[in-house]
């Protein structure tokens, strides 16, 4: 079995050259802001949380990975990856064609009982697995639970013209702004409507949508944090608790509290949820 801290994950060892189609690696960080700069390898990777929230950044965009969850890295993409608080987490390595139907775009899956305890199978094989033999066999069956995985829209896309950067980089340093998107566009020089036109063809998203998008990763990272429900809706500028778990509800189907206590197991309280961010990580 392999176990390695999550800041050695890939300084340790070298996945892109174990001659095995799959590497099954599990990571342990007890530790305070820790990152791993922008980085890549040749095999895709899927990093499956166990406990606390991941993050990973490519130039599109930002994912993150609650508990429960898992986000697959296409090979040969540069990424970086960061968390803050205790993290666990399961980490594959994958040959972009060890299995047809691979996800050829990064994402963040729902990951089932099954593929879980596939998964947590797979950190027992050894590196050099027997070809034809009981492992290849396991690790083959953990590739067509992964093809079949529900993805997760936890996806924050990044535009790429520099008039939507710099909007996207003002509300990211300000979330609680409540600016209309007519004074945001003036801001940035654009129109309402040549804003609202290029940002659903960059990044298929309205501006309002995307706003909601920012604000459910922003609170996901504080409710994990231990903040409450109440503080949480007033730093991203709601009103009252009510209308923040209304937005919370129709963006993700769920309400805070029961979206948190189904992906930790344990029930979380709207008064005290815990949840977490992650932070850029060797992964």
């Amino acid at each position: 079995m392999s176990s390695i801290a999550v800041t050695d994950l890939t300084s340790t060892m070298d996945v892109d050259s174990v001659s095995r189609p799959v590497v099954a690696l599990s990571a342990t960080l007890v530790a305070k802001d820790w990152e791993n700069a922008t980085h890549q390898h040749r095999k895709a990777q899927l990093i499956y949380s166990v406990r606390g929230i991941l993050n990973c950044e490519i130039e599109e965009g930002v994912w993150i990975v609650p508990p429960q969850c898992a986000l697959w890295i296409p090979g040969d993409l540069p990424h970086s990856a960061w968390g803050s608080g205790e993290v666990e987490c399961y980490c594959l390595f994958v040959e972009q064609d060890a299995a047809p139907d691979l996800p050829t775009t990064c994402c963040t899956i729902s990951v089932s009982p099954l593929l879980r305890e596939l998964l947590l199978k797979a950190t027992a094989v050894p590196e050099l697995y027997a070809p034809g033999g009981r492992e290849e066999r396991l690790l083959a069956v953990l590739l067509d639970e992964l093809v079949a995985a529900p993805v997760e829209d936890l996806h924050l896309p990044m535009p790429r013209d520099p008039r939507l950067r710099r909007l996207a980089e003002m509300i990211l340093a300000t979330p609680a702004d409540k600016t209309s998107k007519t004074a945001w566009a003036t801001r940035i020089g654009m129109s309402e409507r040549s804003m609202s036109r290029l940002l659903l063809q960059e990044i298929g998203m309205s501006f309002g949508r995307w706003r909601r998008q920012l604000h459910v990763i922003l609170a996901l990272q504080r409710l994990t944090k231990g903040d409450s429900v109440q503080t949480v809706a007033l730093e991203l500028g709601y009103e009252n608790a009510s209308g923040f778990v209304t937005m919370f509800r129709k963006a993700v189907g769920k309400p805070p509290a029961r979206y948190l206590s189904d992906r930790t197991g344990s029930a979380v309280t709207a008064a005290a949820p815990g949840i977490m961010l992650p932070d850029p990580i060797a992964l």
